[in-house]
């Protein structure tokens, strides 16, 4: 071995703890970094990746099965546009009564033996595949919460079937509410009808409407033009998939690139630290004859070698982490497949050893052009006169003596409390930003659900139902008679009835939807952007991607063209919302009793009293309204959903290594300063110090770092978020309320400026320990 290498060996294994803190740093960073670069991967594009990985159907069609056969669809297939078919599938649509008695919405169950095929491969996302009658596998994206293991009853059907769900399942073309197997789809037809088909294509071409249009001719010219029942495009359910996620994707992407910047950062302030701290012995190299190259190398070996091992356990636990991570990601990105891909393991470990070595590299460069007696002398140098000041201050403090010499500590060595701080500031902001932004997306799902209300009656959204599978019509009943029950009900406290409509703008080309509320719906979860919510007809609410399209603000006037004729409005608020692309007006119902007077409330949204128990309420609710066709449910504030419960999950993990990195910086600064001190130690310990004093001074030695990093890392914490956020809303096109975006009060800043000392305590708690067990002769004999 040459002389280098022993140099490299010898310092990797006499410097031990450095060396376990820059391996530690790095295992952090990378596990973190390969978290933050899969939700980055994840985050791109995240349908068509899912679509392409499952192959998706291009076109979904629906046939009357009283106007072809199997036989005439499967032939009519052989077009020379289509690539691959799945099916002809049978298919009925059915009501489950899934609890209580509570009928569920209406769905569409297809009869598939088998989830692979070329075309639409559903993904098993819990449980099994039925296998035989009596079984079923829900959607995971169809709305009907349902456990594998529980029943669902079909009470409308003859001989009123019962199923278990045995596994649940998506599938990014969204062909079905649930699966049986073929010969289950007898019981599930209803007497007097035949129940349909469906057929799934892929096409050569289908990357416009147009392509897809004539795929549809093309596959259906064989067959009746009766027997088409219903049609799905592709392009319509991606369409439907991106605005779902488009708000919550820019959060992801956000949590990825502060897992990768901290991980950076923290690293390369280990790495500085550790080499810089080897001052003494860079001079002492120098005088026995390196060339300052030589040091540079000696120093980068010492520095690559537990960072290499780092990085390999670091990639290990990152894939471990990963899994149940991106598991998550599947739920809100409602995608499945997702997994680790083999370039971030590649981009991290070699940005993370890049870091590393330009790291060592640089601070090893600049102590090798120190003349040698330089270096020996800054390596060995007290120092005497700094820190004097803070020390007497703090002997005229009523403190004990340990902890008085611990906090005077930073003065006597600002250079290393600097780098110690930083990654307390660096930590701190990772915290705060992240939990502003934790709290953000809570408040985006929360206000784009427009449902505060405690229970509601009939379509919770109050508008039409999209195309598709589970589609069907608003529950209609007579709004008087469902108004005088509510109004009967003991515990109402406030409701209001919704209807809606389709109309034109005058200026603009296509439709959009129009709620017209009776009563006052303020209170249902409408957050407002700008000006305020309408008083009386005449006077609407708009979302920002109405403004921009039709080029109004509010103040303007607008013509609404319905089916009964015009209407003018004028625009009174701006309102967060992005259902229907953000083509919606809200206003009230008298504003559109002129022109359809006929126009009847679809929904109805309820408020009970403070200490009304809600299933008590609806349960009485309900033995009213079962005369009337409807059926009252728990309304938007039952819990959490899965979103936010998934991408608060993400936020916690993320934040815990990162802070855990942060803490490996600062016990890398206090480990490196207790090294140098050991002999002072050992004077203390033999003038009568205890451990415990020993331990007190060690940590309350960052307690003014810790301070000073929390109050300086949560103020940037906030801005970055008052930042981040607003960009994040235009880039998906919207104007944020300002509830989503202040989200900090003062209950909430102190504790996160608490947690930049709670991050250095964590980081001194090691070094102290290890501090109180050095004995005393060995400490005095230290040099």
């Amino acid at each position: 071995m040459s002389v280098l290498g022993r140099v490299v060996r010898s310092g990797v294994g006499r410097r031990r703890v450095p060396t376990v803190v820059i391996g530690l740093a790095t295992l952090m960073a990378v596990a973190a970094s390969v978290l933050g670069g899969s939700l980055l991967v994840a985050s791109s594009a995240p349908f068509d990746k899912a679509f392409a990985r499952q192959q998706g159907a291009h076109l979904s069609l629906q046939f009357d099965a009283g106007e072809t056969g199997a036989d005439q669809l499967s032939a009519a297939a052989d077009a020379p546009q289509v690539t691959a078919t799945a099916g002809p599938f049978r298919t009925a649509s059915v009501t489950p009564e899934p609890e209580r008695g509570i009928p569920g919405e209406p769905m569409t169950v297809v009869g598939r033996a088998d989830p692979g095929g070329p075309v639409d491969n559903v993904a098993l996302t819990e449980g099994r595949w039925a296998t035989g009658p009596g079984e079923i596998v829900l959607s995971a994206d169809s709305g009907l919460f349902v456990p594998p293991g529980m029943r669902l009853a079909f009470p409308e059907l003859p001989g009123e079937p019962t199923l278990t769900v045995v596994g649940l399942a998506r599938s990014v073309s969204r062909t079905a509410d649930a699966w049986v197997v073929p010969s289950e789809m007898d019981s599930l037809t209803a007497p007097g009808t035949v129940g349909g088909y469906q057929m799934l294509y892929r096409f050569t071409e289908a990357d416009t409407a147009a392509q897809v249009t004539a795929g549809r001719e093309a596959v259906t010219a064989g067959v009746p033009a009766e027997a088409a029942a219903g049609a799905q495009s592709w392009l319509a359910v991606k369409k439907r998939a991106e605005r779902d996620t488009a708000l919550f994707v820019p959060f992801l992407i956000a949590f990825g690139v502060l897992g990768l910047v901290m991980s950076a950062l923290i690293v390369g302030n280990v790495v500085a630290g550790t080499v810089g701290a080897g001052l003494r012995r860079i001079g002492i190299l120098k005088a026995i004859g390196f060339t300052p190259g030589q040091v540079v190398r000696a120093h980068m070996g010492q520095a690559l070698i537990p960072a290499a091992v780092g990085a390999a356990l670091g990639a290990v636990v990152g894939h471990l982490l990963a899994v149940p991570v991106l598991s998550q990601a599947e739920t809100a990105y409602r995608s499945t497949g997702l997994s680790v891909d083999p370039r971030v393991d590649a981009v991290v470990l070699g940005g993370v050893l890049g870091v590393v070595a330009v790291t060592a590299w640089a601070s090893a460069w600049r102590a090798g052009r120190l003349r040698t007696v330089d270096a020996i002398a800054v390596g060995r140098a007290r120092l005497p006169g700094r820190g004097r000041w803070a020390a007497r201050v703090a002997a005229r403090l009523p403190l004990p003596r340990p902890v008085g010499l611990g906090l005077t500590r930073p003065f006597a060595r600002p250079a290393r409390a600097l780098a110690t701080g930083t990654a307390v500031v660096f930590g701190t902001i990772a915290v705060t930003f992240t939990f502003g932004l934790s709290a953000s997306l809570s408040e985006v799902l929360t206000a784009r659900e427009h449902n505060a209300a405690d229970v509601t009656i009939g379509d919770p959204e109050a508008g039409p139902r999209p195309n598709g599978p589970g589609a069907g019509p608003a529950e209609a009943a007579d709004p008087a008679a469902v108004t005088a029950a509510i109004d009967a009900q003991p515990g109402t406290r406030a409701y209001y009835g919704a209807a809606t409509t389709q109309a034109t703008v005058s200026g603009t080309s296509g439709s959009l939807t129009v709620f017209g509320f009776t009563g006052d719906a303020s209170w249902g979860g409408y957050r407002m952007v700008s000006g305020r919510w309408f008083d009386g007809p005449g006077e609407a609410v708009v979302p920002t991607p109405f403004l921009t399209a039709t080029g109004t603000r509010v103040g303007d006037t607008v013509t609404l063209n319905g089916r009964g004729g015009e209407v003018r409005v004028r625009i009174v608020g701006e309102v967060f919302d992005t259902r229907n692309d953000g083509m919606d007006v809200f206003t009230d119902a008298a504003t559109l009793t002129p022109t359809e007077p006929d126009l009847a409330p679809t929904s109805h949204h309820i408020a009970v009293t403070p200490g009304t128990d809600v299933a008590d309420y609806i349960d009485a609710l309900n033995a009213e309204l079962s005369p009337l066709g409807v059926v009252a449910r728990t309304g938007g504030d039952g819990g959490e959903s899965d979103v936010v419960v998934t991408l608060n999950a993400l936020a916690t993990m993320l934040t815990l290594l990162l802070v855990a990195v942060a803490a490996l910086g600062v016990l890398n600064g206090v480990v490196l300063d207790t090294r140098e001190r050991v002999r002072e130690l050992g004077v203390h310990k033999a003038l009568g110090m205890t451990p415990r004093q020993v331990i007190a001074m060690v940590v309350t030695s960052v307690v003014v770092t810790g301070l000073a990093g929390g109050a300086l890392g949560v103020p940037i914490g906030v801005a970055l978020h008052g930042w981040v956020m607003p960009a994040m809303g235009d880039g998906a096109g919207l104007t944020l309320p300002d509830s989503v975006i202040a989200v900090y009060d003062a209950a909430e800043v102190v504790p996160l400026a608490l947690g930049g000392l709670l991050i250095a305590v964590l980081g001194a708690l090691l070094p102290a320990g290890w501090a109180a067990r050095t004995r005393t002769a060995t400490a005095l004999r230290t040099e």
